[in-house]
């Protein structure tokens, strides 16, 4: 008496994207959802809506954008390898996420951070330069 596993045919939007490995947990998956920083088909939508294949999934996970084509379902969390086998992500959203890295890149390097905290006497004059603009 063996059961047969079929594949899914529809799966929640939160649990999918946990599944997929795109958040942590699936509570950040939900709040993020529910926020608006994940858009179905270029809708804004709740966590339980259905994820079919083939769709479009536009989302933000950390300081970039994604957009990803649904290629598969899951119910459970699967290894990395695995999981980006379940979507594809598009040409263009690729290419945007890679221009906005090179521009993070060069805006560092025209804003650059110290190396150390300043001392005594450099405090003094950054706040003496800063007073008399």
């Amino acid at each position: 008496m063996s059961e047969a596993k079929t594949a899914p045919t529809a799966i929640r939007l939160d649990k999918w994207l946990w599944g997929c490995r795109f958040y942590k947990t699936r509570g950040l998956a939900k709040e993020m959802v529910e926020g608006g920083k994940v858009q179905y088909n270029g809708q804004r939508c709740k966590p339980s809506r259905q994820v079919e294949i083939g769709a479009t999934i536009k989302l933000t996970q950390g300081v970039d954008d994604k957009i990803v084509q649904v290629l598969g379902l899951t119910e459970k969390r699967l290894a990395a390898p695995l999981a980006q086998q379940l979507y594809l992500e598009t040409e263009d959203s690729i290419k945007q996420r890679q221009l906005r890295a090179e521009l993070r890149k060069t805006n560092s390097l025209f804003a650059p951070h110290p190396d150390s905290k300043p001392d005594k006497k450099e405090r003094r004059q950054l706040l003496l330069l800063k007073s008399k603009q």
